[in-house]
């Protein structure tokens, strides 16, 4: 497998389930902000979302954000959810999942990493060894380099097959 594909490819976050994490003996979750907890520079959250985190931490699930965005940014977006956050992780280097792991307590292998983008959070994810999960994004963004690099993702993603919803 590429480094640059994910172990699994949701349509959204909120299909991923405690189940399907358990499988792979996931016990902690590092987070992406942009375009997979909410849109784009956004400081909203659906309920679907809070729905979504609340069933996470219900069954046991140890949860943080890292995010390429800066504190000003993530740390209010943080708060709201409770979260302990890493901003300015520099994806895809690792530094920031390893840092994650440790808060965690748990070894990489244990660890799922979900997010959007393919040459960030998977790279980042995989070189680090973490059950990688990508999720489409809510929207698409605008600027050249954001649709450059989807562009350049679509390849690798060629093969990927988006995962259904589980039935529960």
């Amino acid at each position: 497998m590429s480094i640059f594909t994910p172990d699994l490819y949701l349509h959204r976050i909120t299909d991923l389930t405690p189940q399907r994490l358990a499988q792979h003996h996931i016990r902690g979750i590092i987070l992406d902000v942009d375009n997979t907890l909410t849109h784009h520079g956004s400081q909203e959250v659906t309920q679907e979302i809070l729905d979504w985190l609340a069933l996470m931490k219900h069954h046991g699930l140890k949860l943080t954000i890292a995010s390429n965005n800066y504190d000003k940014r993530i740390r209010p977006f943080a708060k709201k959810l409770g979260l302990d956050y890493i901003a300015m992780s520099c994806k895809p280097m690792t530094i920031a999942f390893t840092k994650a792991c440790k808060r965690f307590q748990l070894p990489p292998g244990q660890v799922a990493l979900v997010g959007d983008q393919v040459y960030t959070d998977i790279l980042g994810g995989n070189l680090k060894g973490l059950f990688t999960v990508l999720v489409q994004p809510f929207e698409l963004e605008t600027g050249w380099l954001f649709r450059a690099k989807r562009k350049l993702e679509q390849r690798h993603l060629r093969h990927c097959r988006i995962e259904e919803q589980e039935k529960e």
